[in-house]
């Protein structure tokens, strides 16, 4: 019997939630051979079992191929179509609601969550003149969260790199006016103390901590065969 492979050429033809299986998966496995055949297993849709019956070459060549697929530089996608519906990002961060921005902030540095997280970001087109759209309103991540698994992957880390630089931004302005003004950084300090005394300038090198990690995991699955 024949054994048919569907091989990603481009990001856009991997879902979400192949992209979170296999994570766990790499975060608990160095790389080995192991991790070689889940790779082709997951994103080539087969079978563990019919992945030892490829040749090692052919399977080297899979890995190193998906690998370079994930090490692109990833462009922002505002607007993409699932499921016979066009979904649109959040035309305005700045006009969230309070209960998008409190689920958001749960599930963005979680890839276990992160469809969660994609339908706070992304939810169906109503109306639309040129580039220019409304959204439809916030009802909860779980209305969309389950369709956001097969959110396509190029469209999910484009979404991370923008936030991820949207932070650093954010992060860079901060400290640079604390670091040019220290009398307010002692104020917020006091002021902000937490019951470890660690206050707002150890929570701000926690913050970029955390979004550095969210580009180390955004690059993990990074295969040389």
């Amino acid at each position: 019997m024949k054994l048919e492979l569907n091989i990603p050429t481009q990001l856009k033809e991997i879902k979400l939630s192949q992209y979170q299986k296999f994570l766990k998966i790499a975060k608990e496995n160095e790389e080995s051979e192991f991790l070689h055949q889940k790779m082709v297993q997951i994103f080539c849709g087969i079978d563990l079992k019919d992945v030892a019956s490829i040749k090692r070459k052919d399977v080297n060549e899979i890995t190193s191929n998906l690998g370079t697929l994930f090490n692109t530089n990833h462009k922002f996608i505002p607007r993409f179509k699932l499921g016979g519906a066009e979904f649109g990002f959040i035309p305005n961060l700045d006009d969230m609601t309070q209960g998008e921005y409190v689920d958001l902030d749960t599930y963005i540095t979680d890839w276990d969550e992160m469809h969660k997280a994609m339908a706070v970001l992304f939810r169906p087109i109503t109306n639309k003149m040129g580039d220019r759209y409304q959204i439809e309103e916030y009802k909860g991540s779980l209305t969309y969260s389950d369709v956001m698994k097969h959110a396509p992957l190029d469209v999910v880390l484009g979404a991370m790199v923008f936030f991820y630089h949207l932070g650093n931004e954010l992060l860079k302005s901060t400290l640079n006016y604390l670091e040019e003004n220290p009398k307010i950084m002692d104020i917020v300090n006091k002021h902000n103390l937490g019951k470890d005394g660690d206050g707002i300038a150890l929570s701000m090198l926690s913050l970029k901590e955390m979004l550095d990690d969210l580009m180390k995991y955004q690059n993990f699955p990074y295969i040389n065969a």
